[in-house]
């Protein structure tokens, strides 16, 4: 099976974003990649709505559902309550009526499922469970089953309200139907990928959408909504609406909503220690619960438009359209315990020592890189789920400290301006080749205080200039002028070399040469006269010669 949820690293831009979202750390880095691990994985969608890229990919079940419907099933969709905050303009009526036209069969409502859940709760508190943890949200169930399974057995044994209505439509309209679920969430597509003998796919309001745009089909927005008294269980998809829907008879019993995965885990925390004793937590992976799933928060609506919206649309009765009882939603949660051995202190002290950290000072602790501490990370990257170079503070220092090595050692001049033509950096050869003035006496200042403005203005409006000869006349100097127009950041970066040595023996040189050609004139021009002279007597020798002293002259000219 297609894993639920994966990143698309091709755009990646290591921002670690989804990094410092991700409060189990499920995400590894390298290769200048963010990836998914799909065994650590909750599939809470934090990161799917964390990356300003979005990078992260829901799979597409749309295809699938479609071939069930044309391979002649008989095909039910259980609608997730939320629906109400997403299609906020229409009621159940509309949305049914558009999701007919796809070619299903029927649609009801998943607060069926909802209510048959809500009353095993009720009993197993009244049977005297000590804690007892909801089972309705598939991301809160994998934590439990991957990181807290000590915690199983407060874990309440049924099915959660999608699997449970599947379950109650196979009975009604036959094993032979298939069911497809509709919601905000991610985590339902594993839950439905795990136990299609309830639900064949799970899609979400997304998806719909897109498969009601591809067949022209609109949901139609209502000014008054449809309502019906026997439809309580349409508050499960809100904070504490679990609870709302229950009896709660058992007045020694403390009943509380837990909303985010940090506040689970902490729960689960002091469960674990003993500190919670005769309670029912209502537990939700998304903070705000079913309402702020992954799907709902893209549409930027507020959680408490969608909380209005919810509890103006619910009724004040159950649900009385299901056969299923308590026991016929027996589930059994079992452990997937991925806890890995931690790493020796030594092992930390290398990744320290690869992070310039083994002072303590230097332990920021600031979070950028995506985990809470400098220890955490190091475990992370000995684990082979990060980097070394994810450190921001540490990466900053690495760069300024090569920055500096490079502008404070190397022989030629160096000069960066803005496009104020404010100078913004010079380094020690420059300030040699001008006449050892001092850094801090012209950062910040025009640089028409220090040399001839022209070349930089040609720089900044028509090219860059590329070793361009020129005599600094003020500081007499010769020198080879470089200067690089970076428009991204609105710099001129000016680079000096100075070649008056090369251009002051280059000059003698030929000054030399000039001398010599002078000589040679005076010696050709002396001789010549005597070389007519005997001219009668060398023969041709004579024009030979001529011709020797003439090539001499030109070879030492051209040299």
């Amino acid at each position: 099976m297609d894993r639920c949820l994966t990143s698309n690293t091709s755009n990646c831009k290591n921002c670690y974003k989804c990094i410092r979202s991700c409060t189990i750390k499920s995400i590894s880095f390298s290769n200048n990649r963010a990836s998914i691990i799909d065994d650590d994985c909750i599939l809470c969608g934090t990161c799917y709505n964390a990356c300003p890229q979005e990078l992260k990919v829901i799979r597409n079940d749309i295809d699938k559902v479609k071939q069930l419907i044309a391979d002649g099933h008989k095909v039910y969709v259980s609608l997730a309550p939320s629906f109400i905050a997403y299609y906020s303009d229409s009621d159940f009526s509309h949305v049914k009526e558009a999701i007919l036209e796809l070619g299903f069969a029927g649609v009801e409502e998943t607060a069926i499922g909802a209510t048959i859940v809500k009353k095993a709760y009720d009993e197993m508190i009244d049977n005297g469970t000590d804690i007892v943890i909801s089972s309705c949200c598939h991301s809160i169930n994998l934590l439990i089953e991957r990181y807290f399974p000590d915690c199983l057995p407060y874990l309440a044994n049924v099915l959660s309200p999608m699997l449970a209505h599947g379950k109650d439509m196979k009975k009604r309209y036959g094993d032979d139907i298939k069911t497809i679920f509709v919601g905000p969430c991610i985590a339902k597509k594993d839950e439905s990928d795990k136990n299609k003998e309830f639900i064949d796919y799970a899609l979400t309001f997304k998806e719909l959408d897109q498969w009601l745009k591809n067949e022209n089909v609109e949901i139609k927005n209502v000014d008054t909504k449809d309502s019906d008294e026997k439809t309580k269980a349409r508050l499960f998809p809100t904070t504490g609406g679990i609870i709302n829907t229950m009896e709660c008879g058992n007045k020694d019993y403390q009943y509380i909503g837990i909303d985010g995965v940090k506040k689970a885990i902490d729960t689960l925390h002091d469960i674990q220690k003993g500190k919670i004793h005769h309670c029912f937590i209502e537990m939700s992976s998304c903070e705000g619960s079913c309402i702020n799933g992954p799907i709902l928060s893209s549409k930027n609506q507020s959680i408490v438009k969608a909380n209005i919206d919810i509890k103006q649309y619910a009724g004040k009765n159950d649900f009385d359209n299901y056969q299923l009882e308590h026991q016929d939603i027996i589930h059994k949660y079992s452990s997937a315990n991925i806890s890995r051995a931690l790493p020796s202190d030594s092992e930390i002290a290398r990744v320290f020592e690869k992070m310039n950290k083994t002072d303590p000072k230097n332990q920021l602790n600031c979070g950028s890189c995506g985990y809470e501490t400098c220890r955490d990370k190091a475990i992370a990257v000995i684990q082979g789920k990060a980097i070394a170079e994810m450190c921001l503070p540490f990466l900053m220092e690495k760069q300024e400290s090569l920055s500096d090595k490079i502008v404070n050692n190397t022989p030629n001049g160096l000069i960066v301006l803005d496009e104020n033509l404010n100078i913004q950096l010079i380094n020690d050869s420059m300030c040699n080749i001008l006449g050892s003035i001092k850094p801090n006496d012209v950062i910040g200042k025009q640089v028409t205080a220090i040399l001839d403005p022209m070349n930089f203005i040609e720089a900044l409006t028509e090219k860059n200039i590329y070793m361009r000869k020129e005599y600094l006349s003020e500081y007499n100097r010769y020198v080879e002028n470089t200067i690089i127009h970076d428009e991204k950041f609105k710099l001129l970066i000016c680079i000096i070399k100075d070649i008056t040595n090369k251009e002051l023996s280059d000059q003698k040189q030929k000054d030399i040469i000039a001398k010599t050609l002078e000589i040679t004139d005076n010696v050709l021009n002396k001789n010549m006269i005597a070389v007519q002279e005997i001219a009668s007597l060398l023969g041709e020798t004579a024009a030979e010669t001529k011709v020797a002293l003439t090539n001499l002259k030109e070879t030492i000219k051209n040299d």
